[in-house]
């Protein structure tokens, strides 16, 4: 049985998709920037997906750039916001951030600004007390994700948009959903927030394709430019292919599939536990409100998790390392690290993440692989 368990990775295209790529791939490919009837049925199309993008965030009224991916949508979000800035302010970022945001700092500071990193409980929480000791007029900008892609927190973006009101309201707050959209809720609207980035390949759509929610009021500056494709905001022919097989993504994509994941995710958790007493939960325990459905991240201590990881694939078991060990240096994850996770502990997580298709079967089969593997390795751990 080959068991697919790295979802948070990459998502399998849904099967409405596939059907969907094959029919573009016949009469779909028009760009929709030209004026006959076929091109322009197309845009018609972009449209729709648009709305449907809006809709899956509930912020209707404002608009949506199509983009790349998730890495481009948080770029556009943070330098587009920076270079309409009156002032070289002061620029917070979370300390478990994806690369995608936090690999953006140095480049941040040499347009002039300053970074602080804003830190996070022992279950990667932005802590509100800390955040309210960093803000102040100066912040120009707040970027905080909405799941943590390793630990599957949950980050209190309600709490946050409400300090950044009653301390610095003139800041725009951008939050990196990649690992969020559709799979918890965002209520764009109801937050407060002035740009939210997504992923098509997270969600059973294509890679190379996603989207960056703009409140109607805020502003960019383009990072590209072109020809001024989607109103002049991220310049380059429409990737149409994969703009509407994301829309259809999100059109069938079926919300229960979420109270699903949740369960199987615990059924996994206490299945592994009760074989390998020692196993310890990374970021929130699965029964906290600030845990995502489909992501857990578990350490086997004193198995490392490349060991495991790769123990695992010969069962035909493919999950994640919780950690970065590229060197013998034991060089963790800066999420488990700046949640204070211990080196030996993070060098031996694995990070679990289901999808909507994810089985029970699939999940009791992975777990008994784990199990079994676990009892196996240890014995050649060195003391």
């Amino acid at each position: 049985m080959n068991v697919y368990l790295d979802h948070s990775a990459t998502t399998p295209p849904s099967a409405a998709v596939r059907n969907l790529v094959e029919e573009l791939l016949q009469s779909g490919w028009y760009n929709p920037s030209a004026l006959y009837r076929p091109a322009m049925e197309i845009q018609k199309k972009m449209d729709r997906a648009r709305e449907r993008c809006l809709h899956a965030a509930e912020a209707e009224g404002n608009r949506v750039i199509f983009t790349s991916g998730g890495t481009e949508s948080d770029n556009l979000a943070i330098f587009g916001t920076l270079k309409k800035c009156r002032h070289k302010g002061k620029v917070l970022i979370s300390s478990v951030e994806h690369p995608a945001v936090s690999a953006c700092a140095e480049e941040i500071q040499r347009n002039g600004f300053t970074v602080e990193s804003i830190p996070v409980t022992s279950e990667a929480v932005i802590d509100p007390d800390q955040l309210k000791n960093l803000l102040n007029p100066d912040v120009c900008l707040i970027a905080v994700m909405q799941v943590n892609n390793e630990t599957g927190t949950i980050q209190p973006l309600r709490e946050i948009t409400r300090l950044r009101d009653q301390y610095c309201p003139e800041a725009a707050v951008h939050v990196d959903g990649v690992q969020g959209f559709l799979r918890v809720p965002v209520r764009f609207n109801a937050l407060g927030i002035q740009s939210y980035a997504f992923s098509g390949h997270k969600i059973g759509a294509l890679k190379g394709t996603g989207g960056l929610i703009v409140r109607k009021d805020h502003r960019l500056s383009p990072i590209l430019w072109g020809g001024g494709q989607e109103n002049n905001e991220r310049s380059g022919t429409e990737n149409t292919l994969g703009i509407l097989a994301l829309g259809e993504a999100i059109a069938t994509y079926d919300p229960a599939a979420n109270k699903r994941m949740k369960e199987l995710k615990n059924r996994l958790w206490f299945k592994i536990k009760e074989g390998i007493q020692t196993a310890v939960c990374n970021g929130p325990y699965i029964d906290n409100e600030a845990a995502a459905p489909h992501i857990l991240n578990i350490a086997l201590e004193p198995v490392r998790s490349q060991t495991m990881l790769f123990a695992l694939e010969g069962d035909g078991v493919y999950v994640s390392a919780g950690s970065a060990c590229a060197s013998r240096k034991q060089k963790i994850s800066p999420v488990l690290k700046a949640s204070g996770v211990p080196t030996q502990r993070a060098d031996c997580s694995v990070r679990f993440s289901l999808g909507p298709e994810t089985t029970a079967e699939e999940i009791d089969y992975a777990a008994a692989r784990v199990c079994a593997q676990y009892q196996t390795l240890k014995k050649y751990i060195r003391r």
